[in-house]
């Protein structure tokens, strides 16, 4: 009850602190002497972002307190899916292990259809579905390799299958 009740403010605090902390660490990167843009400068767009989102999420979670203090007490008890969060915090821990070694095409493909099928409604698991899940997950992940190796010349993990 008490997370149901404060959870928007809880959150709101820990993200807003955590987007300041982003923007600390970024200004301690050292500067580029070839570039405007340094090595600084998406961390410190990211913890803008971060910042702003929460400063947002935490404001409107304040304004509208009592009127979500209600809702929340005369919700129904917990229907939180656990299996779901816990099947995702298995797949990114195996993500982030086997990126490195196998690559990654082949890991983000392998990663992001399983997540898309772990997060996706149980009526929405069908066959059609499925085949539309995958052709999302290789379009996504192809549009990302390309765009980082060719766009920012940037090289992702190239592992066991290069391109």
């Amino acid at each position: 009850m008490f997370f149901r009740k404060y959870g928007d403010i809880i959150v709101g605090i820990f993200y807003a602190a955590l987007g300041a902390a982003v923007i600390y660490l970024a200004k301690q990167l050292p500067k580029s002497r070839v570039m405007k843009i340094g090595p600084d400068f998406m961390p410190m767009v990211i913890g803008s972002l971060i910042l702003i989102l929460a400063l947002m999420l935490l404001f409107s979670a304040l304004k509208n307190f009592k009127r979500n203090a209600a809702k929340a007490e005369a919700m129904p008890a917990d229907t939180s899916d656990y299996k779901r969060v816990l099947a995702s915090l298995v797949l990114v821990v195996i993500y982030v292990n086997i990126l490195a070694p196998v690559g990654f095409i082949l890991s983000t493909l392998g990663y992001l259809f399983l997540q898309i099928v772990v997060l996706a409604p149980d009526d929405r698991r069908s066959g059609k579905n499925i085949l539309l899940y995958a052709v999302i997950d290789v379009v996504f992940v192809f549009v990302v390799f390309f765009l980082f190796r060719y766009g920012f010349k940037i090289v992702l993990p190239s592992g066991i299958f290069t391109l």
